[in-house]
């Protein structure tokens, strides 16, 4: 029993080690072949335990820290859409904006000019004697997404606000699933 659990933590953090390297690397091509071989296991096993231990494939992961970085260089940067696609590790503009339009549910040129809308429509936080500067605007000095230093927001919130959901929401529509990349899963048999 000891030494069941024993490899199994070792397989774990075998996966993480790929898992990491995802994290550190992912503006680089990386292909499943050289993930497996970090964590040193075979390709399809890889894939396998990539998925039961973290809910999503390997291929998946990436696509979600690129588009999770795509979004952070859109708030906070002017540089063009081609050029953080490039950063992010795609290699041609039309996947990208496919891609980031399958997760996020806009384009990214759509995504960055509503990111800049609602930062001027937020308020500054009440002033030293209690009472709110509703007529304020934020100041514009700012990259779009940032706040006042009286509203700080610790970064595990932020991280957890502007992750890509496994949902999609179009504006005033129902959530659907976001199905990039992958096949639907099979429903439920009845009871």
């Amino acid at each position: 029993m000891l030494v069941v659990m024993a490899d199994q933590l070792a397989h774990l953090r075998r996966l993480l080690r790929a898992r990491d390297a995802m994290d550190r690397d992912f503006a680089h091509p990386l292909d499943v072949a050289s993930l497996a071989s970090i964590a040193c296991i075979s390709e399809s096993n890889f894939i396998r335990s990539f998925k039961a231990a973290f809910g999503e494939t390997p291929h998946r992961y990436l696509q979600r820290r690129r588009i999770e970085r795509a979004m952070f260089l859109l708030r906070t940067t002017d540089a063009s859409v081609t050029d953080i696609c490039m950063r992010c590790g795609f290699s041609s503009l039309g996947t990208f904006s496919r891609t980031f339009s399958d997760i996020i549910g806009e384009s990214p040129s759509a995504f960055r000019a509503r990111g800049a809308t609602s930062e001027r429509s937020l308020r500054l936080p009440p002033g030293p004697s209690g009472t709110e500067k509703e007529s304020d605007p934020l100041p514009e000095a700012g990259p779009v997404g940032a706040l006042p230093s009286a509203a700080f927001v610790p970064t595990c919130f932020v991280r957890t606000w502007t992750r890509p959901a496994d949902t999609v929401t179009v504006h005033n529509a129902a959530p659907k699933p976001s199905s990039f990349g992958e096949a639907a899963p099979a429903p439920n048999p009845v009871r």
